[in-house]
């Protein structure tokens, strides 16, 4: 076997040698050059908060039930006014119409410049992504939660890489890169959804692997389900936190 073994190397080798000798099969740059298909061309926005030309704009300040429903179907509840949507209270949650898989996101919040509450009754909400993964969010400047419940955390999952909140009533930034799970024939994950959060610019999850779906109570891997493509969500938490400039790139 060994005899064999060495065989074969000094059969590589040789081989490696020769090719390197001859130009006729010498590597040459082109060789590792890819240019079909051509790169699509999209117009990026005037700054990293504008939509760029191949988004979808599901919120511009204007007519939020163009885009989005409350949980029954109907028009949503939320007041809109100066360029916002802000959560009223016992209205519920919203939705969006469309559904979606794997998605660049980019959604502003604004919790209430009027401090009211502590821990996790300030500034209270939510950004789920297909319906069953919660960005947190929630009002942490000098406001302190347990760890995996403040703003920037997969809710109850993975807490944030750093606290990057401002003060109340600033606008602040999620950016949010998902991919979406697959599935065994069993109803496993295949692949599990996977979450980077950037947060006012900051990295605060960093290709997460989500454990399950997000629960308030219980243990994540004992809920997951199979499912596809599902909305964007916002949650009423009952506090008055504001949203603006929501857009989404489908991937």
């Amino acid at each position: 076997m060994k005899i064999k073994i060495l065989t074969l190397a000094l059969l590589f080798v040789a081989t490696w040698v020769v090719a390197q000798n001859d130009e006729s099969i010498q590597m040459k740059p082109e060789m590792t050059e890819i240019w079909d298909p051509e790169v699509p061309v999209i117009t990026p926005g005037e700054t990293p908060a504008d939509a760029p030309s191949d988004a979808i704009v599901l919120f511009d300040g204007t007519d939020l039930g163009r885009e989005w429903t409350n949980a029954d179907g109907a028009e949503p509840g939320w007041l809109v006014e100066d360029g916002c949507a802000t959560v009223a209270a016992g209205k519920g949650i919203i939705k969006t119409k469309r559904v979606f898989e794997d998605f660049q996101l980019h959604i502003e919040w604004r919790a209430p410049a009027e401090v009211k509450g502590e821990s996790q009754g300030r500034g209270n909400s939510g950004v789920f992504l297909q319906e069953l993964y919660e960005v947190q969010v929630l009002d942490n400047y000098n406001n302190r939660t347990y760890r995996n419940g403040q703003a920037g955390s997969l809710y109850k999952q993975y807490a944030p890489l750093v606290n990057a909140c401002k003060e109340p009533g600033v606008w602040q930034v999620y950016d949010i890169i998902y991919t979406a799970p697959r599935f065994n024939k069993d109803g496993t994950y295949f692949t599990h959804p996977t979450v980077t959060v950037l947060h006012n610019g900051v990295l605060v999850q960093n290709n997460v692997k989500l454990r399950g779906p997000t629960e308030y109570i219980g243990i994540p891997e004992y809920f997951v389900e199979p499912h596809g493509p599902k909305g964007i969500v916002l949650q009423d938490h009952g506090n008055p936190v504001s949203y603006r400039n929501i857009w989404i790139r489908e991937l």
